[in-house]
């Protein structure tokens, strides 16, 4: 008797060699992202490599484990994973590209447009002005 994978019941076998699908292609984003990271030459650049592929794979993962379990409640736990990556992941790529920008940690060659250049002028003025007004004696 041989075992094939779609003799049981077809439509599980579709699901599953779909989940297996959906996985091997989270596992070759993932590897786009770490190639990303490792070549990529300063931490504006990397933010792309870091979090688009993480999101989409961490994703494609979920829609794995959901196709291979068809449970539920399974589903009920995964979805806030996606939801919670969805939130925190822009939010984090945010603060750590205005870090790397404030710090000087980046080719500004490379940038196209920049919009903060005006607001970090005008934050570092603001602050000259505070400190040359503190040095004044008072009344």
């Amino acid at each position: 008797m041989s075992t094939d994978i779609m003799s049981a019941d077809p439509v599980a076998g579709i699901l599953d060699l779909m989940a297996a699908a959906l996985l091997v292609v989270a596992a070759l984003l993932t590897l786009a992202a770490a190639i990303g990271l490792w070549r990529l030459p300063d931490p504006l650049s990397r933010l792309h490599a870091g979090t688009k592929p993480q999101i989409l794979g961490l994703t494609l993962v979920v829609i794995a484990i959901a196709l291979s379990l068809r449970d539920p409640v399974v589903l009920l736990l995964l979805v806030p994973v996606v939801v919670f990556q969805l939130l925190t992941a822009p939010i984090a790529a945010h603060m750590v590209g205005r870090a790397g920008y404030r710090n000087g940690d980046f080719d500004p060659a490379q940038l196209v447009v920049d919009e903060l250049a005006d607001d970090i002028d005008a934050a570092r003025e603001q602050e000259a002005l505070e400190g040359a007004e503190g040095d004044r004696p008072g009344p």
